[in-house]
C-alpha cells in the first residue's frame, strides 16, 4: 500500500501517516495540492493532508481544491495534538540560529526569550526542513523547532520538550481515497463534511439550510465561507456535520435538494485520536 503526504520526511503529516499506516510505503509531496493529485490519479492508494489547525484555522488549499477541482472524498479524519521540541546536532551546542516554520517559531517565542535570547531565528517552509537542514550543517551552531519524528528521523538530539506556549494545539488530517478505510487509532466519534452553494432567490438561504439540521438535533460543529471565486461577495459554506444517525443526516440533504440548495459532500468519516 502507498500513501501520499505532505512532506519532507519529519513533518506532522507524515507524523500522523505513520500512526495510521504503519506498515504502509509513504510517500512525500511538496504541496498540499499534489498530495492530493497523487491518490485522484491513482498513484497512491491514499493521500494524507491537512485540514484545519486549531489554532491557524482552516487550510484554505485543502477545501478550495477539494469543493472546485477534486472529486475525492474523506475516509477518515486524524486528530493529532502539536507539540513543538527544540532540537539540534549536539545537546551541549551554544545555539546560535534557531530555525523553523514562522508558526512554530512564534509559538515557542516566549522559551525562546527565555532560553536563547540570543539566537537569531530564520524561518523555513516547515518544521521538517528546518529539521533536514540543521542535521546537514553538524558543525553549525544551529538548531531547529519541528515535531519529535523529525528528531528520529534526522538523528538530531531534543534538547527541549513541548515548547509551544499553547498546550491545547491540535490539527485535524484527513484521508483521502476512494474506499473506506479502519485505522489503527482510538475512535472518538463519526462527521460528515459538506459544501453548500446557496440560490440567489431564495430569502433566508442560509437560516433555511441551518434549520434542516437544526429541528433534526443534528449538531453542526463547524460552519465557514469560502470565496465562491465567481464575483465579490458570493460564497461557498462548509459544514461539519456530526454523523450520529445517518437516516436523519440523509432526510436533510433531501430537504435541501427540495429549497434547491446545492451540497457536495467532502467527506463521511470516523474521527481517530493520534498520539
Amino acid at each position: 500500500m502507498y500513501i501520499a503526504f505532505l512532506g519532507p520526511r519529519g513533518s506532522f503529516t507524515y507524523q500522523v501517516a505513520q500512526q495510521a499506516f504503519p506498515t504502509a510505503k509513504l510517500v512525500p509531496y511538496d504541496t498540499i495540492t499534489e498530495v492530493m493529485k497523487a491518490v485522484e490519479e491513482q498513484a497512491v492508494d491514499y493521500s494524507v493532508i491537512p485540514v484545519e489547525n486549531s489554532i491557524e484555522g482552516s487550510v484554505h488549499e485543502t477545501v478550495d481544491y477539494l469543493f472546485h477541482q477534486a472529486d475525492l472524498r474523506a475516509v477518515a479524519e486524524v486528530i493529532q495534538p502539536i507539540f513543538q521540541q527544540l532540537m539540534a546536532t549536539d545537546p551541549s551546542t551554544d545555539i546560535q540560529v534557531i530555525y523553523s516554520h514562522p508558526q512554530a517559531l512564534a509559538q515557542a517565542k516566549k522559551y525562546i526569550d527565555v532560553h536563547y535570547p540570543q539566537a537569531r531565528l530564520e524561518a523555513t517552509a516547515s518544521t521538517a526542513y528546518a529539521a533536514r537542514f540543521v542535521a546537514s550543517h553538524p558543525k553549525q551552531l544551529f538548531a531547529a523547532i519541528a515535531p519529535q519524528a523529525a528528531a528520529k528521523e534526522y538523528g538530531l538530539t531534543i534538547v527541549a520538550r513541548d515548547i509551544q506556549e499553547m498546550a491545547q494545539n491540535f490539527t485535524r488530517f484527513w484521508v483521502l481515497g476512494s474506499g473506506a478505510v479502519t485505522l489503527p487509532l482510538v475512535q472518538t466519534g463519526r462527521k460528515c463534511s459538506l459544501a453548500l452553494t446557496l440560490p440567489e432567490n431564495l430569502p433566508g438561504a442560509l437560516y433555511k439550510a441551518m434549520s434542516v439540521f437544526a429541528w433534526r438535533g443534528i449538531d453542526l460543529t463547524k460552519i465557514e465561507s469560502r470565496p465562491l471565486k465567481t464575483a465579490l461577495g458570493e460564497y461557498f459554506f462548509i459544514l461539519d456535520v456530526a454523523n450520529t444517525q445517518a437516516v436523519l443526516l440523509d432526510y436533510a440533504l433531501k430537504e435541501l435538494t427540495s429549497l434547491g440548495i446545492s451540497y457536495k459532500i467532502l467527506g463521511d468519516y470516523f474521527i481517530y485520536q493520534a498520539q
